[in-house]
């Protein structure tokens, strides 16, 4: 632990999540003070074990209530905000969490005269089909204009121990010998290692990102999602179809599925599925990707057999039930 580093208060908005573990990992590991703002700081005693004694301070804080917000940059020198959600249920919305929450986080970060890191998604386009996207894109245009020389980082699907992503689809095969490819799966994915984006945040508080920079987080692999099963499947050593499921029908069940308090598809991830989610050319001769950051990119294949292990099947022959 360095003097100087320890001297400084970094807030992490989100940062009992899964990419925000790992940030506030990151973070404590070279020193620096750590104050976590979540909606439920009495979830998140799981955190405090990864710093020193009184290193890392959990606090209550909810982005559509500005004085908590407000509270929490006091005295901060750097800001993080990895808040988001995938689905909106309750008063969880897009519009009033990755919008208007990513705004008022800029503006108390502004306040604060605290640097902000901008966690968005390699999604964010306003003019996507998808709210998702479109919440995203309006909370970066939200951060620039209050903040102009705040950093962005933009991963894709972001992959490890606790995801939502091929977490989720190796638990299908326990119970179905299919899976359902919308649109074919033809739409490209380009995932990324939670540690590399941790890595890549922490940087970025420790000065090595550029100000203002949007920074484009992507794995060394572009796949298509129909690839991305067959990726989790090998590391799990099962056997099953991948069917076309078409975009009429995934419309029709995520308008279903949706209604659901967790839903595994909705309406607006199969809208979001309709474009690609890869890092563009411009970001590695802008000098804007991981690579830029002097990390580089985690292959994906070793990393998924490491904590996709409890889905494999007993048995030295594997799992046979489907070919």
């Amino acid at each position: 632990m360095t003097d100087i580093n320890a001297s400084r208060l970094v807030t992490v908005f989100g940062g009992s999540g899964f990419v925000g573990r790992y940030v506030v990992r990151a973070l404590a590991r070279r020193g620096y003070r750590v104050r976590v703002a979540v909606r439920r700081p009495d979830l998140a005693g799981h955190l405090q074990p990864l710093g020193d004694v009184g290193q890392i301070q959990l606090v209550q804080a909810n982005l559509r209530y500005r004085n908590s917000v407000a509270s929490a940059c006091k005295g901060a020198d750097v800001v993080i905000n990895l808040v988001g959600i995938l689905s909106e249920n309750g008063k969880q919305k897009f519009d009033i969490v990755q919008a208007e929450g990513a705004k008022v986080v800029a503006l108390e970060a502004f306040d604060a005269k605290a640097k902000l890191i901008h966690v968005s998604s390699l999604s964010a386009e306003k003019e996507s089909p998808s709210l998702y996207a479109q919440s995203k894109a309006q909370g970066e245009a939200a951060v620039r204009e209050i903040l102009p020389d705040a950093i962005i980082m933009r991963p894709s699907i972001v992959f490890g121990p606790e995801d939502d992503f091929f977490n989720r689809f190796a638990a299908i095969t326990l119970f179905t010998p299919v899976l359902p490819a919308i649109g074919g799966g033809k739409n490209l994915l380009q995932p990324v290692y939670v540690m590399d984006v941790a890595e890549a945040i922490a940087k970025a508080v420790d000065g090595d990102a550029r100000p203002g920079t949007v920074y484009e987080l992507g794995g060394p692999d572009v796949i298509t999602f129909r690839e991305a099963y067959e990726v989790m499947l090998d590391a799990i050593n099962r056997k099953r179809f991948i069917i076309t499921m078409p975009w009429w029908m995934a419309r029709i069940a995520g308008s279903v599925l949706g209604l659901m308090p967790k839903p595994f598809l909705t309406l607006d991830q199969v809208k979001l599925l309709q474009n690609d989610n890869v890092v563009s050319p411009e970001a590695g001769t802008q000098k804007r990707d991981l690579q830029s950051l002097g990390i580089q990119p985690t292959n994906m294949k070793a990393i998924l057999s490491s904590y996709l292990v409890r889905f494999k099947p007993h048995g030295q022959y594997g799992d046979k039930r489907a070919v």
